[in-house]
């Protein structure tokens, strides 16, 4: 099936493209602690901590910018939706208080695997921060 093909070649890249992210944010100092945190809400790729700072990231992998940024790909929806999601992260692991920002990590793929990888720390809020 051409489609199934396709749909496997996506997952691939940005299986690639979580690995690459990893990479960048631990040389960038951070820790990370989850990856692929998934409830019924939805998914939060990368789950790492930063000083006293947990960070909730979204990775977004693309061969093109044809259609915008990986970053200008995070929707308003998918905004919210981290959200419910990082404060179901919170409430399991008793972490109520504890500072959080949202970061994006956009990844660049090229024909010879992943050509650049840009961290965008801060990248959005939604709720006051302490």
């Amino acid at each position: 099936m051409p489609g199934r093909r396709s749909e496997d070649r996506r997952q691939a890249l940005a299986l690639e493209g979580e690995r690459a992210a990893e990479a960048a944010l631990r040389r960038a100092g951070l820790a990370v602690l989850e990856r692929r945190f998934r409830v019924r809400l939805g998914e939060i790729d990368l789950i790492a901590r930063h000083g006293d700072v947990l960070v909730f990231v979204e990775v977004k992998t693309r061969r093109s910018t044809t259609y915008g940024s990986p970053a200008e790909a995070v929707s308003p929806l998918k905004r919210r939706r981290m959200a419910r999601v990082a404060e179901v992260y919170l409430q399991r692991t008793r972490r109520t208080s504890i500072r959080c920002r949202f970061d994006v990590v956009e990844v660049y793929a090229g024909p010879r695997g992943i050509e650049r990888v840009e961290h965008i720390a801060d990248a959005f809020r939604l709720w006051p921060t302490g």
